[in-house]
């Protein structure tokens, strides 16, 4: 059992500095997305895929591990939590305050994770908004108004201003 909270707390540990790499790359994505860099917002989400990749890959091995744990422990892998560990831990006060600082670092490693990637998310949202109403705009300007141009009939004719028929001149 010794050597599955070691190799738990090992997996932890990894997966922190995983979390952290990532939230570091999204720190970077900030500036980028201000700028509208578009080629070095691209260069960033592959860097962010490769450790995307590294952190699934310790989740499988983490998994591995917690279902050996719920094994020695008879207990089911699926209700079985990391504060589930730390508790059954009591009896050895060392081991129990180590599993309990990497579940502390890998808690803060994903909360700022996520808050940085909000404040991103914020940020493109903010930027497609920002074209929606420049594309509004260049489409609002391409419309004229109505002239005052009437037909035999007395009626308003519909034409707009500046607008042409689209007729092809062969004269010119």
């Amino acid at each position: 059992m010794a050597s599955l909270i070691d190799n738990l707390r090992d997996i932890l540990d990894r997966e922190s500095e995983a979390y952290e790499e990532l939230t570091t790359l999204s720190r970077k994505k900030t500036p980028v997305i201000i700028k509208g860099d578009l080629p070095q917002l691209q260069a960033i989400m592959d860097e962010e895929q490769l450790v995307a990749e590294k952190i699934n890959h310790i989740e499988k091995e983490r998994s591995n591990v917690m279902k050996e744990i719920a094994k020695v422990l008879n207990t089911d892998v699926e209700s079985l939590k990391l504060m589930d560990m730390i508790r059954v831990l009591e009896r050895r006060p060392e081991e129990q305050q180590k599993m309990a600082q990497c579940h502390d670092r890998l808690k803060t490693a994903v909360y700022q994770m996520k808050q940085v990637n909000d404040q991103n998310k914020g940020l493109i949202e903010d930027a497609l908004e920002m074209n929606q109403f420049e594309m509004n705009l260049l489409q609002a300007m391409k419309s004229a108004p109505e002239t005052a141009n009437y037909n035999k009939g007395a009626y308003n004719d519909g034409s707009h201003i500046g607008q042409t028929q689209g007729r092809f001149d062969a004269k010119q």
